[in-house]
């Protein structure tokens, strides 16, 4: 149909409700594809109506011997192709399509698409709008587009009484039209009543798009945030694998040349005169070597233990412990070696708890108790001093909780005025089978 073009103009949606406040609507292709769709949706509505009659009778009957109950769970999934078809048919009436918020199985095969299906939402959310189509909704779609397609139908068969000169003209059976002037009126009636019928049609069909969209694609918001999961995940696993890089970068390059040329300083201090200005400057230089040889050696730990990766988390813990200017004790009960961003994410929460013991508490002694109970790696970080910890207070413990959220942990903290203070982090995660149990003796 000529006239206005369907696609967008102005920025506007070029869907059939984004056309309706435009001047040539009806000189658009709109009204009739929202004709269109609901013709189309109330009949696959009625045709489901009926299958699903037969289908749920058949498997009520056969279920009493046992026989329809697989039928019964197949019912379940009928709302997959229906979600699908209606998916498809709301692109005559919307410019945008309608995702779909099914996943992918992570194996192939038919157990597996199966055992997903039945645990997603969407599958029970498009039987759901299958069975809302098939008893509510088709009546209203064939009932609207009906109303708006043959009452103006109906009025306009009236005209062919102005061309056959006053003879008796049969109107749809339904009644007789003896005088031009009534069968003119009534064809006037319709040429009036079909534009404007037009846009009620558009309402309706654009607001059962919307209905689609909304049960059958709820999921938008959550794919995106899945995403996002996911995209954090990918950042978590490129930064830490980043931050290996860099400490092997300073463990087998600068901190080796270093050593080196600490030795080299040490060698020269043993040629230079000993009462001279020159042993003095060696030495010095020599001492701020070692120093900065300490810092860096420090930096790396920090970046990433090799104890870490060599012996895993409760060893990780318990070095740590030993470098706390507190004394600390760690118990750790682990079935086994955990993911790698379990174990970092669980060894720097650690480290940061007893630094901020080591600096705000006043502390005499630290207890650090780790285990895996129900799918989830506790650790609680307790120590004596003065308490009145507060994480929104913008501490350390705002970046631990942090650290933590990326692996979707969670971090509690209990410190009331006067102590004593329990910082527990809770990791969801599955160790590796594979792997021995791992327990953490005493620390210092």
């Amino acid at each position: 149909m000529d006239g206005v073009a369907d696609g967008p103009v102005d920025g506007r949606p070029a869907g059939v409700w984004g056309q309706v406040a435009r001047p040539g609507f009806l000189r658009s292709s709109a009204p009739w594809r929202a004709a269109a769709y609901l013709l189309t949706t109330g009949l696959t509505g009625l045709l489901l109506c009926g299958g699903l009659l037969v289908a749920g009778v058949a498997a009520g009957v056969l279920a009493v011997l046992l026989v329809g109950l697989p039928l019964l769970a197949a019912l379940a999934l009928v709302g997959l192709p229906v979600a699908a078809w209606e998916r498809r048919l709301v692109r005559l009436v919307a410019d945008a399509p309608v995702p779909d918020p099914h996943l992918v199985p992570d194996r192939p095969g038919l157990a597996a698409w199966l055992r997903l299906r039945y645990r997603e939402r969407a599958t029970w959310r498009e039987l759901g709008f299958a069975l809302l189509a098939a008893c509510v909704l088709w009546p209203i779609d064939l009932t609207v587009a009906g109303f708006a397609l043959a009452v103006p139908g109906y009025l306009l068969a009236a005209l062919p009484m102005l061309l056959l000169d006053g003879e008796q003209v049969n109107v749809l059976k339904l009644w007789q039209v003896h005088s031009p002037v009534v069968a003119g009126l009534f064809g006037l009636t319709g040429l009036l009543l079909a534009p404007l019928l037009g846009y009620p049609l558009a309402a309706v069909a654009a607001a059962r798009a919307a209905l689609v969209r909304l049960v059958l694609a709820p999921g938008g918001q959550d794919r995106r945030i899945g995403e996002l999961v996911r995209s954090r995940a990918r950042l978590v696993d490129a930064f830490e694998a980043e931050r290996r890089r860099i400490e092997r970068d300073l463990h087998d390059g600068a901190q080796q040349r270093l050593a080196a040329l600490r030795m080299t300083l040490g060698l020269a201090r043993l040629d230079a005169p000993p009462d001279g200005p020159l042993a003095a400057r060696l030495a010095e230089a020599h001492r701020e070597a070692g120093e900065v040889l300490s810092e860096l050696r420090e930096l790396i730990n920090g970046i990433h233990p090799q104890v870490l990766t060599d012996r895993g988390l409760p060893d990780a813990c318990a070095d740590a412990g030993d470098r706390s200017p507190i004394p600390v004790t760690t118990r750790f009960a682990l079935p086994g070696r955990l993911p790698a961003p379990v174990e970092s994410a669980g060894y720097f929460a650690v480290a940061e708890a007893l630094a901020n013991v080591a600096k705000h508490s006043g502390a005499s002694a630290v207890t650090v108790d780790g285990r895996y109970a129900g799918g989830r790696l506790t650790i609680e970080v307790a120590d004596d001093g003065r308490g009145g910890a507060d994480p929104s207070g913008g501490s350390g413990l705002t970046g631990l909780a942090d650290r933590v959220a990326v692996v979707d942990g969670t971090l509690t903290v209990s410190s009331p005025p006067g102590g004593p203070t329990l910082v527990r982090v809770e990791i969801p995660c599955t160790p590796a089978p594979s792997a021995a149990p791992a327990d953490g003796g005493a620390g210092r």
